[in-house]
């Protein structure tokens, strides 16, 4: 049997660490070991703050096996509902929902996502459409930075200054 006969068996991964891998591999590698430091985190309680705001009659935080969804929506196609407190991450949010895309792809849903930055009043759509090949390499460096025995290197810059992780890589 291959792993097309179980299509989720070689994707033990989750939305978080997809979308750390667009942010810093350092946070990924602590993240994945088990090392959370979100919960003493403010600009999680921001992010928390906004969702409950904003959103409060959507069913939140949907668990489909290794992803948790901010909401869903059901209509003539599903659509997956991430939100996000600035777009300062884009490009790790858009990475984030097209795994999810392609998590539930592989269990036969098709779906598309909508980015919701609530701060700026705006959504972004995000479909898999053509980007298979780009969320399989995301999810084989994830799964590489996790394998490693010890943290990548940090690149300082200046999204360390909010990161929750910031002792743990420069004091």
């Amino acid at each position: 049997m291959s792993s097309e006969d179980y299509p989720l068996d070689h994707i033990l991964i989750t939305g978080t660490e997809i979308n750390y891998l667009f942010i810093c591999s350092t946070k990924l590698w602590y993240f994945a070991k088990g090392i959370t430091m979100e919960q003493e985190s403010e600009w999680v309680d921001l992010g928390r703050f906004l969702h409950e705001r904003r959103y409060g009659s959507e069913e939140k935080e949907v668990q489909v096996g290794r992803i948790k969804i901010d909401f869903i929506r059901k209509g003539d196609i599903i659509e997956v509902h991430e939100v996000k407190k600035s777009k300062s991450m884009e490009k790790a949010h858009e990475m984030q929902a097209l795994y999810y895309l392609y998590y539930l792809k592989k269990l036969g849903i098709n779906a598309k996502a909508v980015l919701h930055y609530p701060k700026l009043n705006e959504t972004k759509e995000i479909t898999l459409d053509g980007r298979e090949n780009e969320i399989k390499k995301a999810i084989a460096e994830v799964k590489r930075i996790k394998s490693l025995p010890v943290p990548p290197e940090p690149v300082k810059s200046k999204k360390c200054l909010k990161c929750a992780y910031y002792e743990l890589c420069w004091v």
